[in-house]
């Protein structure tokens, strides 16, 4: 991991001043200009975007071996920066990935993302990668993990959908189970979310639920789940295998205390799903977002009350003064 001083021609170091380009004088230029937006940080220099590249070799493309975080940035702050660290860093134990650099360089990275690329809001993709290597499987044969930072914008849902609700499906697909590869481990192999996520797209929408090999609610391809029967909210244990949210667990310990809403864990069928008043997701990229029907079960005619307050009061936090980066 460089983090020279000295910045070569096209290149930010660590250490290097940011300068912004001037306004575009010609069509070319502002077409150049665009393809080099964001600077993407890439194993110790800030790059252009159109620069910032991996050796094939890398096997967090030959193989999916690594690990990631999506982030979100409001006000120029990095929401829950601690917990976000702490995850990848555990992330990376269970694959037996050593993160090559300290988790206050890797803050420092983020924040210099967010400057040089001038986002107040926005969404950091975190990845350390196992590193450049043999075609073999070996990670012996990686000797330097690497570190890719992009802070750019995200949107994953309609803007409409966030006060109509959204309709997901049941994936026939299951969730990878524990004792096989621990879903708690945000690894970059995410081909078991992503043949689901088909399974959604194929029925004409953008999320389906997962359950576990032995038929309990899991998680969705990209969102942990949500649902509220009689005022309390409940959501499917970690250990029945899915990623620990970090917005999943702002729900729980934060937001539905500071409602008095009282919020469990609890290990349940589909059946009771589809009974519920209301269900919803959470996730860094969607935020909290209502479902009013899974498959052809209608739950509720829009966003249910308890999960407009949940969502105000996210909305409230994440635009007030205080951004929370613990």
């Amino acid at each position: 991991m460089s983090t020279s001083s000295t910045a070569r021609k096209g290149v930010l170091t660590m250490n290097s001043p940011v300068k912004v380009d001037p306004r575009p004088r010609t069509e070319a230029a502002a077409k150049q200009a665009q393809a080099d937006r964001p600077l993407i940080w890439v194993n110790g220099e800030l790059l252009p975007k159109s620069q910032a590249m991996v050796s094939v070799y890398d096997h967090g493309l030959l193989y999916g071996d690594g690990v990631f975080e999506g982030i979100r940035v409001y006000r120029g702050r990095i929401f829950k920066c601690e917990q976000h660290m702490e995850r990848l860093w555990k992330s990376a134990e269970g694959i037996r990935l050593k993160v090559p650099i300290s988790r206050e360089e890797m803050v420092s990275v983020q924040r210099r993302c967010i400057e040089a690329n001038e986002i107040t809001e926005g969404y950091i993709r975190l990845v350390v990668t196992r590193g450049m290597g043999t075609l073999g499987l070996d990670p012996r044969k990686c000797p330097v993990p690497g570190v890719i930072c992009i802070a750019d914008q995200i949107r994953l849902y309609a803007p409409e959908l966030y006060e109509k609700g959204m309709r997901v499906v049941l994936a026939k697909r299951p969730r990878v189970p524990i004792d096989c590869l621990d879903p708690r481990v945000k690894s970059l192999n995410y081909l078991n979310n992503i043949l689901a996520k088909c399974e959604a797209i194929d029925a004409g929408c953008d999320e389906a639920i997962m359950l576990t090999t032995d038929g309990y609610v899991a998680e969705c391809t990209g969102d942990n789940i949500f649902w509220i029967k009689g005022g309390r909210v409940y959501t499917p244990p970690s250990d029945v295998g899915i990623l620990e949210g970090i917005t999943r667990q702002f729900v729980m310990k934060e937001l539905c205390p500071a409602l008095g809403l009282s919020c469990v864990e609890k290990k349940v069928r589909i059946t009771e799903v589809l009974k519920a008043d209301e269900v919803f997701l959470t996730g860094s990229a969607a935020e909290i977002i209502s479902v009013t029907q899974i498959d052809d079960a209608k739950i509720s005619d829009g966003e249910g009350p308890i999960t407009r307050r949940l969502r105000q009061q996210f909305r409230t936090v994440v635009t007030g003064d205080h951004v929370p980066e613990d």
